[in-house]
């Protein structure tokens, strides 16, 4: 790989500092040894300016090196792995500017000690490659800080939302059908909507859409969709026309991230989609409701989500969004499972942590995760009926967990249902409530008795239960044994220096 301009300034910086600081020079002293100023010099070593070649032979002759050892790309141990993170795809692609900062301020912070930081920039790359963490993982995972940050909650496209529905005249309304929005996308922007089974091609079957450019753009969208599936996807392309989205993927799910912008854009989108469905006002006030009952009711939560006609993962998705801006319940977690009828694996296809609990996360460490939480008893308990023949659209429930990790509670929602472009494969989508004094104010029925309550962990790697403590274990307790193992160590060290008359690390 090419090194780019702006790198090609970082390295000579590099090697001129570290040149400089092993002679003993300072600026002043190797200013006057080439006849530089001190601020051409400082902005050499900065990556900001890159000298002419007469003037790179004097700062050569200077620090008593060859010209071409000054020039090459070749650089020793010390900033080896340094310039390895400036050609890796996380530098180039990571969003520095979406924070405020440029790459070269990373670099400026490991010039310092440039010995250490090869150590750390080394162990960052090993870390990256030993977990498969590709730079999507990166972008999706700086994402989901961004959404954090914000609660989930971004007023900007809700206010786009207001003034698109007010243009067209469709405010007020629970949610659009598919075919109303159809029909304006196909005559405001002069593209086709296109249905098909994609079965010409099998591997792009579970797709939910892709979209193809040209002089007559055209949506094609999976005819195995729901409609309210559908409409999503209608008011996702309606999403990157109204907000002026240009960069972005041609399908649904992600074959290849391309950069952060696209990451970005496709989640702005997908907002005003959701947003768009649902309408935010009219869901505030069905919540607030349904949450003065005392008791939980299933039936009533899944009619409440019929009426905005969303499938359980929009709606709860939705959910995250509003009741922490409007209910102020900040801590709180989206989980999304997917389960092949019948099997033990559970796979986590999406996650969303606005708490500080030890839930599942998705990284994709190869663990299982605790079969106790309700994402996965309600897949267990739909994949049952189903055996059974009783095949419901959609199974709800409502558990209070007890995070054995952190001695926390949460308050779950979950809705299971069956996919529509998998066949034999269920998704369980949840929604945790911490359950603290803000939330026992808001929501009435988190004292009905007849909610089950349970301990949980985040994996059955790291929980110290016993096999007859937990009949629902899928694996052993191998990494709470370590941990156990090295606690027991340190402590016996600690008594046996004690006694020993040393001093107890």
């Amino acid at each position: 790989m090419e090194y780019s301009a702006e790198n090609l300034r970082f390295i000579l910086g590099l090697k001129l500092k570290q040149l400089r600081q092993k002679r003993n020079l300072s600026l002043k002293e190797l200013a006057d040894g080439t006849g530089l100023s001190i601020s051409f010099l400082s902005e050499i070593e900065k990556g900001k300016k890159y000298p002419k070649p007469e003037k790179m032979m004097q700062i050569a002759a200077a620090l008593k090196v060859g010209f071409d050892d000054l020039v090459s790309l070749k650089v020793d141990k010390e900033l080896g792995h340094i310039t390895s993170l400036l050609k890796s795809p996380f530098l180039r692609e990571f969003p520095f500017d979406f924070f405020g900062i440029t790459p070269r301020d990373l670099v400026d912070l490991m010039t310092n000690t440039p010995g250490k930081a090869g150590a750390f920039v080394r162990t960052f790359l090993e870390i990256g490659e030993t977990y498969d963490m590709r730079v999507e993982h990166f972008l999706l995972a700086t994402l989901r800080s961004y959404q954090q940050l914000n609660c989930n909650y971004f007023g900007d496209i809700e206010d786009h939302v207001d003034r698109f529905t007010a243009g067209v005249g469709w405010v007020d309304e629970p949610t659009i059908s598919y075919e109303k929005l159809k029909l304006f996308f196909e005559k405001e922007y002069a593209a086709t909507i296109e249905e098909s089974s994609l079965e010409k091609f099998p591997a792009l079957r579970p797709l939910r859409s892709i979209w193809v450019e040209g002089a007559k753009p055209k949506l094609v969208i999976n005819s195995s969709l729901l409609p309210s599936q559908k409409a999503f996807v209608v008011g996702r392309e309606i999403g990157f026309n109204y907000l002026d989205l240009k960069e972005r993927a041609t399908t649904s799910s992600w074959i290849k991230v391309e950069s952060f912008e696209q990451v970005l854009n496709n989640f702005q989108a997908s907002y005003f989609a959701g947003a768009l469905l649902i309408n935010r006002q009219l869901l505030r006030h069905d919540l607030a409701a349904f949450f003065e009952s005392e008791t939980w009711d299933s039936a009533r939560f899944v009619q409440m989500m019929q009426r905005y006609r969303a499938t359980p993962e929009m709606f709860l998705y939705r959910l995250s969004q509003l009741i922490p801006h409007f209910f102020g319940l900040n801590d709180i977690y989206y989980l999304r499972f997917n389960n092949v009828a019948g099997t033990d694996e559970f796979r986590m296809t999406k996650d969303l942590n606005m708490t500080n609990g030890v839930v599942p996360h998705g990284l994709g460490l190869n663990e299982h995760y605790c079969r106790r939480w309700q994402s996965i008893t309600l897949l267990k308990d739909l994949a049952q009926r189903q055996e059974s023949d009783e095949n419901p659209d959609v199974l709800a429930g409502a558990r209070i967990l007890n995070l054995m990790a952190t001695s926390t509670e949460f308050f779950a929602i979950t809705l299971a249902r069956p996919l529509a472009l998998k066949a034999g494969t269920n998704s369980s989508i949840s929604l945790g409530f911490l359950m603290n004094r803000k939330f026992k104010s808001v929501v009435k029925f988190w004292q009905d008795t007849k909610i089950m309550r349970g301990n949980v962990h985040e994996t059955c790697e790291r929980c110290g239960l016993s096999q007859e403590e937990c009949s629902d274990r899928a694996a052993p307790p191998e990494i709470y044994q370590k941990a156990l193992k090295q606690r027991n160590r340190k402590d016996e060290l600690a008594a046996f220096l004690k006694q020993a008359g040393g001093v107890s690390t």
